[in-house]
């Protein structure tokens, strides 16, 4: 049995739990988990018979056909045949009623209207959201899936050292992020999810895409890549100076490392988001920086730089649901949140392993706030 097959099996028994008789996805990254190939502008449909049917551009069907598990595909040559492609696999199945797994959270209301166009879905079939089928399905990485994460850590650690390297007065924000990603397409990475390079007052900025800015001596920058590498992704951030950092900042970074690495040192099978999140908080809080946080500080980290695992909070707005304690072999990111003092912000991030007894940082690019310029 391919791991393909063993995951759609998978899948089969938690849509007969949820109680639904197909999913269609349509979100690359759920594609690919399913079938090896996710791309935009098709789809896929799992039934409870374990079937596996594509749909997709015309254009792609030979790339696809040499790449993906499939048992039925098809292409299609614009958004009414597309429709149209949709209808014809609910008839060959024989789905005339019944319920369909559709992503909630990933669908915006046009695409939604798509698949639930009266020419695409039979009337009597009900729609619900598949996405906790596939969150969970996703959630506990194998042992190639962890490889292959630890291959784009690799991978990351490359493009850090290339970007800090382009770090000196009157370069551009542009400028280290376009370093970074050429050095990560060189050692391997096909893809990004987005590279943040961020200075100066920038760095207080939840997410800093980078900008035409020039460095100037003393700012900080911030530096977050997420490289995608055999199809999974790893994510690693680190703050460094132009030049010789402040007392403050020094004292500052300082702080927000303590707090990294007693957090990253609680992770372990059975410990909670919640339990991690108020660690890392909690450092900054006794600190007297409880107002200079935000947002969450660890999310899941696989075929997407965030996914599920979220904390409570996050997963909210997200579509997800809580989270329950952590097991081996989920994949984390931590040090998502930075430390925004409001003149400069600090921020260093490494992808983390939930091991049985302890945490695998693959992740290990040194933490060195002064930059030689």
């Amino acid at each position: 049995m391919s791991v393909y097959e063993e995951r759609v099996g998978r899948a089969v028994e938690l849509m007969m739990k949820h109680g639904m008789d197909a999913i269609i996805l349509t979100k690359p990254a759920n594609m690919f988990y399913l079938t090896g190939d996710g791309r935009l502008c098709a789809y896929a449909m799992v039934t409870l018979g374990g079937k596996v049917a594509l749909g997709l551009p015309q254009t792609d069907l030979e790339d696809v056909k040499s790449l993906a598990h499939f048992d039925h595909v098809v292409g299609f040559e614009d958004e009414v045949g597309m429709i149209h492609s949709i209808a014809h696999y609910f008839g060959h199945f024989g789905i005339r009623q019944g319920t369909v797994g559709l992503e909630y959270a990933f669908l915006p209301q046009p695409r939604m209207g798509m698949l639930t166009h009266p020419h695409a879905k039979p009337v009597a079939v009900a729609t619900k959201d598949c996405t906790p089928i596939m969150s969970e399905l996703r959630l506990v990485k194998d042992d190639d899936e962890i490889e292959r994460i630890r291959a784009a850590a690799k991978v990351a650690e490359v493009g850090m050292r290339a970007a800090v390297k382009s770090i000196k007065p009157g370069a551009t924000e542009n400028q280290v992020a376009a370093e970074a990603e050429y050095a990560m397409r060189q050692a391997g990475a096909v893809d990004f999810y987005r590279s943040y390079v961020a200075s100066g007052p920038r760095t207080s900025i939840a997410h800093g895409v980078p900008t035409l800015r020039r460095l100037q001596t003393g700012d900080l920058v911030v530096i977050d890549l997420h490289p995608v590498v055999n199809g999974y992704s790893a994510d690693m951030g680190r703050t460094v100076c132009v030049g010789k950092p402040t007392a403050e900042q020094q004292t500052a970074y300082d702080l927000y490392v303590k707090a990294l690495e007693t957090t990253v040192g609680k992770i372990k099978a059975g410990v909670g988001m919640q339990d991690l999140e108020q660690t890392m908080h909690g450092v900054f809080e006794e600190a007297g920086h409880g107002a200079h946080i935000f947002g969450p500080p660890i999310h899941g980290l696989g075929i997407e730089f965030e996914e599920s695992p979220l904390p409570a909070g996050h997963a909210f707005f997200h579509g997800e649901k809580a989270p329950a304690p952590l097991v081996a072999n989920v994949v984390i990111a931590v040090g998502n949140c930075g430390l925004y003092t409001g003149p400069w912000g600090i921020r260093d991030e490494d992808t983390v392993v939930v091991g049985t007894d302890g945490p695998i940082v693959l992740t290990n690019f040194p933490r060195q706030l002064e930059c030689c310029v």
